[in-house]
This record gives C-alpha cells, structure tokens and sequence, in this order.
C-alpha cells in the first residue's frame, strides 16, 4: 500500500510540475505581484507559479507538523492539571 502512495504522489507531482511549464512556455509575458502597496519586480508568469507552488507544498508539509506538536501541548497541559487535583 505505502508504494501505491508514493506513486500516486509522485504521478500528481510529475503532473504539476508538468503543467506548469507547459503555462510557462505558452505564457511568457511578466507579471507583477501587487499587495496592499508593495509590488514585486516583473517576473515570466511560470516563475511565478513555480515559486508559488514551491511555497505551497512547503507550507503544506509543515503545517500538519505544526498541529501535531500544538496538539500535543494541549494533551499535555490537560494531563497536568487532572495529576494535580488526584494529589490533594
């Protein structure tokens, strides 16, 4: 089952990034990012989706990570109040 998953993961990640460079060839007109008032250098429009890509999937490795170890703080410090009260 574990190498069915993995290939499943590598064929949606090989799709992807396939898709986007075939935007990037067929799109290559720069773009600026805008946000609030900042604004970025022009960038091709694959460069773009590249980077926001890259940022997402990092994003979403680190953030069940991050509700693992918030979730264990919580199991803890409720673990610590019940050893307290059966003390007194």
């Amino acid at each position: 089952m574990n190498t069915f998953t993995n290939l499943l993961t590598a064929l949606v990640l090989a799709g992807w990034i396939s898709a986007i460079a075939i935007l990037s060839v067929q799109n290559a007109t720069l773009v600026s990012l805008k946000f609030l008032v900042f604004q970025s250098i022009q960038l091709p429009i694959g460069v773009v989706l590249g980077f926001s890509t890259a940022v997402g999937l990092i994003g979403g490795a680190i953030v069940p990570f991050l509700w693992q170890l918030s979730g264990s703080q919580v199991q803890t410090q409720g673990n610590e109040g019940e050893y307290d009260d059966e003390d007194f």
